[in-house]
């Protein structure tokens, strides 16, 4: 019997913990997260975005099937011609205009998680890309049913971040993050345990860095 992406969460408990429940999550799922730390958040994560992209880029170049290569583009283009756009309407909501997120500077949490990933996807192949992104695009959706599964997390107008998590719980989203399990599970199924422990280091290391990023929206940290 081989491997799945639970293997890996189980196998990483603790951090996937931290990060999936982190006090960013649970006061945003409240309503009561500082104004100042979502908007130092969102300007990162768009950046994130860009680099995000990137790496759907190389995921293309490192293709081995023709399936492979139009799920990286699919990928790319939801990137691109979708989410950053959205991205940036949802940054006019909160006051903060184009032009300052073409001119922001990177955190150092940002610096650290979006290059550990171009740099694994480049060391590595296609799996080790998508384990050191899964904590993003699987992590967001387990964070929103985690948030609906709680009794204090307020949703509606009485919540001014009731949109962040609709987006993440949606249908699309959700979707995506389903698409992207039944793919890395495919391929975990074939893997030997010390390919495993590998790519279980790579996960450990991308949940600790999203961690980081959550902090860094707490404290204001460039």
């Amino acid at each position: 019997m081989g491997y799945r992406f639970t293997d890996l969460t189980a196998a990483c408990q603790d951090d996937w913990r931290a990060y999936i429940e982190h006090d960013f999550v649970r006061q945003l799922g409240q309503g009561h997260l500082a104004d100042d730390a979502f908007r130092h958040y969102l300007k990162q994560d768009y950046l994130f975005l860009i680099h995000f992209a990137r790496a759907y880029a190389l995921a293309a170049y490192k293709s081995p099937t023709l399936a492979d290569l139009r799920q990286a583009h699919e990928g790319l283009k939801a990137i691109v011609d979708v989410e950053l756009e959205l991205h940036v309407g949802y940054c006019r909501e909160w006051g903060i205009s184009e032009q300052q997120l073409a001119e922001l500077p990177e955190a150092r949490a940002t610096l650290a998680y979006t290059r550990y990933v171009l740099d694994t996807g480049n060391r590595g192949d296609l799996l080790d890309l998508h384990v050191a992104l899964a904590p993003c695009l699987v992590g967001y959706g387990e964070i929103a049913n985690w948030l609906n599964a709680q009794p204090d997390t307020l949703r509606g107008d009485a919540n001014p971040y009731d949109a962040w998590i609709a987006m993440y719980e949606g249908e699309e989203f959700q979707a995506a993050m389903h698409a992207e399990l039944a793919w890395i599970d495919a391929r975990l199924a074939d893997v030997t345990p010390a390919r495993f422990d590998a790519l279980t280091r790579i996960f450990r290391d991308a949940t600790r860095l999203e961690i980081d990023f959550w902090q860094m929206g707490l404290d204001g940290s460039d």
